[in-house]
């Protein structure tokens, strides 16, 4: 399999639909999936097939046990990281190849002491919502991300 263009990680996420969506999102782009776990729902061979996710087998895929397994395999690689109460717009990233762009579960988000530590970016969100489906949300910042490092596509 070739080097993904970046990384893509959900952070305990509880709905299959939406992982189901943004891996397939992830064989679109050629970027690899991580779920870290705990996650709320099997991912099973039997599973995915019974959802219909007849490309799942396509998904170039690392599942971590837990937090500490993901954060090992993260080592010193770059990550960014995206919630609703983040700073600064997905549109001031200087994407990289190989970035991990980090997202939490749809109903609490990423742990707000990672946040707290590493700071977070943000979707700008003008209308009276809290925040955006997870899956719409990592396909905003996935496809500003391909757009920077892919331009020749644009």
């Amino acid at each position: 399999m070739t080097k993904p263009l970046f990384e893509i990680v959900l952070y305990q996420p509880q709905i299959p639909q939406n992982t189901g969506n943004i891996g397939r999102l992830c064989v679109g782009l050629g970027a690899r999936l991580h779920l870290v776990r705990p996650i709320a729902f099997d991912t099973s061979e039997k599973a995915v097939r019974r959802a219909g996710l007849d490309y799942w087998k396509q998904v170039d895929l690392l599942d971590h046990a837990d937090p500490d397994a993901f954060w090992a395999w993260q080592g010193e690689r770059r990550f960014h990281l995206f919630a609703a109460s983040g700073e600064a717009p997905y549109t001031a990233i200087d994407y990289r190849p190989g970035d991990a762009l980090i997202f939490g579960c749809e109903t609490v988000g990423l742990p707000k002491d990672l946040v707290a530590r590493h700071g977070a970016w943000r979707i700008p969100c003008p209308g009276p919502i809290r925040s955006l489906n997870l899956a719409n949300a990592v396909s905003i910042v996935s496809f500003e991300a391909l757009r920077r490092l892919r331009p020749d596509l644009f």
